[in-house]
């Protein structure tokens, strides 16, 4: 998909399909409707930083939300006040997921070097650490929700699958499923705004109460999707990929990932496969060369950089994992791209 007319989910787009990319919302209770707004401008300051890597990050805005609640809901349609710092047609990552209902014509959205076909009462569930991109030429109209990674309790994160990054974001609900979800997203936007029936501290547990509801909902579409069905939660799967996501980039043996986790590599092997249904290390190695793949289309760094990067202090043997796993050499595979 493209950069154009999103609210502050991730920071990036206008409303009016003609903003850039920085975006991150703020809704101001009070009003009986939900006003979303960007913050990169609004936020005093630049609300975006660049990693190590170079891409630049686009931090939740916290400081932006009813109460500083570690989420925000809003439409995205033309006329609403998104702002951006960041030209649309830039990618870049985010740091809290993001979900978009989209009503209206189709858009293209990149996330992670897949570009997607959006059209009206289909989602797009965007995680922290992805890296995506909007459309330039397409006006994003519907609803979007963001919400910070530890908004919600570890229990409920597990059950709505925050973190299955091996499922595909976006998602086509049946017409009774999508009826439900605009339903309960409806009724999380009303307790969003509703800042004037209760009182800060049960206002944020409504809110979380609310959110669970919802994305419970979008869990269960998404673990039925024909693709992903087997891909049912499992502690050890799911343990072993969060330690993937955190040590790709230093461990890449399968072993030390057991050792680490405590299984034994038959077991891990086991549930790697019921899950995704390739082996640990297919998981490890598609997850460093996404990696590699970010670095080499949306920064500047130098081939050995990028390899240093994600694990691979020698040039050559980056090169040949790389050429291995894609069919393309670093330098080829930077240069179709540019």
């Amino acid at each position: 998909m493209t950069d154009t007319g999103t609210p502050g989910p991730d920071g990036s787009g206008s409303a009016n399909g003609a903003g850039s990319g920085e975006d991150a919302g703020t809704a101001r209770g009070g009003e009986g409707e939900g006003r979303v707004r960007g913050g990169g401008t609004d936020g005093g300051g630049d609300a975006t930083a660049r990693a190590g890597d170079g891409i630049r990050t686009l931090p939740f805005p916290a400081d932006l939300s009813v109460w500083g609640v570690g989420m925000q809901v809003g439409p995205m349609e033309p006329g609403r006040t998104w702002h951006a710092d960041v030209p649309i047609e830039r990618v870049h990552r985010i740091d809290f997921h993001v979900v978009m209902l989209l009503r209206g014509d189709p858009v293209r959205h990149m996330v992670d070097f897949t570009e997607y076909e959006v059209g009206p009462g289909e989602l797009l569930w965007i995680r922290p650490g992805q890296v995506h991109r909007f459309s330039r030429t397409a006006a994003y109209r519907g609803t979007v929700l963001i919400m910070q990674p530890g908004f919600l309790p570890r229990a409920t994160v597990e059950a709505t699958g925050l973190y299955r990054y091996d499922r595909p974001p976006l998602l086509r609900p049946d017409p009774a499923r999508l009826a439900a979800l605009e339903s309960s997203l409806a009724q999380l936007e009303r307790e969003y705004v509703d800042t004037g029936t209760l009182p800060p501290s049960l206002h944020t547990a409504v809110l979380r109460h609310s959110l669970t509801a919802f994305l419970l909902r979008l869990a269960h579409l998404a673990a039925s999707d024909p693709d992903t069905a087997r891909e049912q939660a499992d502690t050890t799967f799911t343990r072993f990929r969060e330690a993937v996501e955190r040590g790709f980039a230093t461990r890449h043996s399968v072993s030390g990932y057991a050792d680490a986790l405590g299984y034994s590599r038959r077991t891990l092997v086991r549930a790697v496969r019921a899950a995704t249904g390739e082996t640990p290390k297919g998981f490890i190695d598609k997850r460093v060369v996404l990696e590699a793949k970010r670095l080499l289309a949306h920064t500047d760094m130098p081939i050995g950089r990028v390899g240093v990067a994600v694990g691979f202090p020698d040039a050559a043997n980056f090169t040949k994992f790389f050429h291995q796993h894609t069919g393309a050499t670093p330098v080829a595979f930077r240069a179709d791209l540019r």
